[in-house]
């Protein structure tokens, strides 16, 4: 296994957090630099640092990369090797449960709770994305929260970009008569997904109940042509993509089927939504989690 290293920069809680807002619009970032912000110390709320976790001794170009993310500059990253470990799951190690709509998301590090009503999702720390920490992972699980509740069914759910697979985990503890397709394009998600999947009591096949993983880009995927059309299509993924890839969602949404679209700032809103207006959707819900649009959009009937 290739060395591990972190950069780490201490700063004030809002300076670190405008810091990760700067990452998470940056497109091409070297998806090997996995960045994350946390407390210094309990009880020192205010005092936070950013952390850049590396595969490899940190080069000039990745300092001045982490350095960049603090607007004005003149900030200097500390670079520590860290023991022979899986250097994501490090970065994500001890994650603070979350409550988004009726879930519950943990890690193994903390219990479950018992309250009415609750689902308890337990998703370990993994090199793929999606802990639910996010702003969009939480209002994703908060918005299919709402749909339910307002009455929205589901027989068929395909998870775009599913990173850890909670998204579908999720909508398959709504839905659960429902069968659900979690794609993404990075291979390590396979397996991380299937674990979770297990470890959340979803079976891997093609009944109702069940969920299938495919590894593929977009849309392009024998296996999710087959399973479609969606009656709800979740993509939590960034507003370029989210754009491009509006007329092949339409082609597997039918009339009155739905989307939940996420990784959009609320400034490309606008964009996004009138490449879906385009493509015969109208704005159903929507929810703003911090400095992210979370939108639930309805296809169109045309008769």
């Amino acid at each position: 296994m290739a060395d591990s290293w972190k950069l780490v920069v201490h700063a004030p809680k809002d300076v670190v957090q405008a810091a990760l807002l700067a990452h998470d619009i940056i497109e091409d970032w070297d998806p090997e630099i996995v960045v994350s912000g946390s407390e210094i110390a309990a009880g020192q709320p205010d005092e936070w640092m950013l952390e850049a976790w590396l595969p490899r001794r940190p080069r000039k170009a990745d300092r001045q990369a982490v350095a960049a993310l603090f607007a004005g500059g003149g900030v200097e990253p500390a670079a520590e090797k860290i023991p022979e470990t899986d250097w994501v799951t490090e970065s994500q190690r001890g994650t603070q449960p979350i409550r988004a709509g009726r879930f519950h998301v943990h890690t193994p590090d903390f219990p479950p709770v018992d309250e009415p009503g609750i689902t308890n999702l337990v998703i370990p720390a993994s090199q793929a994305f999606g802990t639910g920490q996010h702003a969009t992972t939480a209002g994703c699980l908060a918005m299919l929260t709402t749909m339910k509740r307002r009455g929205v069914t589901a027989r068929t759910i395909a998870d775009i970009g599913t990173g850890s697979g909670l998204l579908a985990i999720a909508a398959l503890d709504l839905w659960p008569r429902a069968h659900a397709v979690a794609t993404d394009i990075d291979p390590v998600c396979g397996p991380v997904v299937a674990e979770n999947a297990e470890l959340n009591g979803v079976r891997i096949g093609a009944r109702p109940g069940e969920m299938v993983i495919a590894i593929a880009p977009g849309m392009d995927d024998r296996l999710l042509r087959e399973c479609g059309p969606y009656d709800l299509l979740i993509a939590n993924i960034l507003a370029g993509p989210l754009i491009e890839l509006a007329p092949d969602f339409a082609a597997s949404v039918p009339p009155r089927g739905h989307l939940v679209l996420a990784g959009l700032l609320t400034k490309q809103e606008r964009a996004v939504r009138a490449a879906y207006r385009a493509q015969g959707f109208a704005l159903a819900g929507r929810m703003v989690n911090g400095e992210w649009s979370i939108l639930w959009l309805r296809r169109r009937f045309v008769g």
